[in-house]
C-alpha cells in the first residue's frame, strides 16, 4: 500500500545479504509471492527506494516480526527529513537472523513507514521462511530403523 496525500510512493524493497546477493521483495502485501527462503544466522540489510511528493519530516520505517500469529519483535528506525522528489534509496543497519532450530520456521515480516506525525505512508509485509544450514539434516526415523 502506497500513501497519496503526501504523494509517498514505494518503489522497492530488497533484502541484501552477503551469500545471495540482492533479493527482491514483490510489493503487494501478503500472497504477493514466495516466502524468502534464508539460512539462520544470514546478516542481512534492508533496502527501500522511495519518491516524495511533498516534503516529509521524521520519515520513520517499523518492522513487525510475527510467527505463528504472534508478534515477535518490532522495531523504529528514524531515517530522517526529505524533500519532495528521489527516487531515493535507504538501507537500514545490518542483522543477524537468529540461530538454532527452535527459530527455524515461517515468519510474517510487516513493514510500515510514517512521516513524524505518525501518519502511516506504505505497509507491506512478506513470509521468509528461516532454514537450517550446515552438517547433514537429522536422519529420519524410518531410515534408522531399518539400519
Amino acid at each position: 500500500m502506497n500513501g497519496t496525500d503526501s504523494g509517498f510512493r514505494l518503489l522497492d524493497v530488497s533484502l541484501h545479504t552477503e551469500e545471495l546477493g540482492r533479493l527482491g521483495v514483490p510489493l503487494g502485501g501478503p500472497g504477493s509471492g514466495e516466502p524468502l527462503v534464508l539460512a539462520e544466522g544470514t546478516v542481512v540489510s534492508l533496502g527501500l527506494t522511495f519518491r516524495l511528493g511533498t516534503d516529509i519530516d521524521g520519515l520513520a520505517f517499523e518492522e513487525e516480526q510475527a510467527r505463528g500469529g504472534r508478534v515477535l519483535a518490532t522495531t523504529r528506525t528514524v531515517l530522517g527529513g526529505f524533500r519532495s522528489g528521489g527516487p531515493y534509496e535507504v538501507w537500514l543497519p545490518s542483522r543477524r537472523m537468529p540461530v538454532g532450530r527452535a527459530h527455524l520456521g515461517l515468519y510474517r515480516i510487516t513493514g510500515r513507514l510514517t512521516d513524524g506525525r505518525g501518519r502511516e505512508l506504505a505497509r507491506e509485509a512478506h513470509d521468509v521462511c528461516l532454514v537450517h544450514t550446515g552438517g547433514a539434516p537429522p536422519a529420519r526415523p524410518e531410515a534408522t530403523a531399518a539400519s
